[in-house]
């Protein structure tokens, strides 16, 4: 049964990695080369299928698509691992407080994430856009904000655990200070549950910043981003297909690259348990 756990594991691995490597080409791509410029227009080129001089065809401004869509991965990685940041360390610094100290201090943090998870985050995001402004660093700070509480709920529900093991109680007996035993004995034990929930928070990013670039509250033109790409191509979906074919299989690869890796994490770290 152990190796078919495992066995099953390394093939959401495999898969995950698999997908996810192809994005993430695409991306160190990008850093050093595209074809052409992302932002470039050309009227004369405008509409055309894919060829071996535009590989993925150009738009309706005559921009290569193939050079966009590997712009576009730069953007998605930063906004995804950028806002993932920014959520697990407000998590960290809210979540394991509340599990360790317990009482008033756990009700009044929690209540406050509480209060946030009542809202729908996509909504919450959008507000927070649109109020600030729309700018890349505008999503990602909304994202890591809308993002904490489901973090702060992962790491107070282990914390709440581990706090109570004999190992805890040794250290506080030795005279540790609560700030070294949750930084030293009590945070390392949380990646079980920690890196899945880091995973699926990079998907799930992933689909919110598309979400608002779609709405055009994400990433601004001129600069590529997969959301927006996709907004835009609706108008050319039967005459130029493309336009929103290759933007949404890098989108669905990178996010159930992430969905595969996330459940192969799970069943490691969990022992295979279902």
């Amino acid at each position: 049964m152990k190796t078919k756990k495992s066995s099953l594991s390394a093939a959401f691995f495999i898969t995950g990695l698999i997908l996810l490597g192809i994005v993430v080409l695409a991306f160190l791509i990008s850093i050093v080369h595209t074809p052409y410029d992302p932002n470039l227009t050309d009227v004369t080129a405008k509409l055309q299928a894919p060829s071996s001089a535009h590989l993925f065809g150009t738009d309706n401004f005559g921009r290569d698509v193939f050079s966009r869509v590997l712009s576009a991965s730069k953007y998605t990685i930063f906004i995804s691992f950028a806002g993932v940041f920014i959520a697990a360390f407000l998590g960290i610094l809210t979540g394991l407080p509340a599990g360790y100290f317990g009482g008033f201090k756990d009700r009044a943090i929690m209540l406050f994430n509480n209060s946030i998870m009542c809202f729908p985050g996509i909504l919450l995001a959008l507000v927070a856009v649109a109020v600030f402004g729309a700018s890349m660093f505008n999503v990602v700070w909304a994202l890591g904000l809308v993002f904490a509480p489901t973090f702060a709920r992962v790491i107070r529900t282990g914390t709440l655990e581990i706090k109570e093991r004999d190992y805890i109680t040794q250290a506080k007996v030795m005279g540790a200070s609560p700030v070294r035993i949750m930084t030293s004995h009590i945070l390392p034990n949380l990646m079980p549950q920690l890196l899945p929930a880091t995973v699926i928070g990079l998907a799930n990013m992933t689909l919110f910043e598309s979400g608002m670039s779609y709405l055009g509250l994400g990433v601004q033109p001129p600069d590529a981003s997969f959301g927006k790409m996709l907004a835009d191509a609706q108008a050319y979906m039967t005459g130029a297909p493309w336009l929103i074919i290759f933007p949404a299989l890098m989108l669905i690869l990178y996010i159930l690259g992430l969905y595969f890796i996330s459940e192969g994490l799970r069943i490691t770290l969990s022992g295979g348990d279902n």
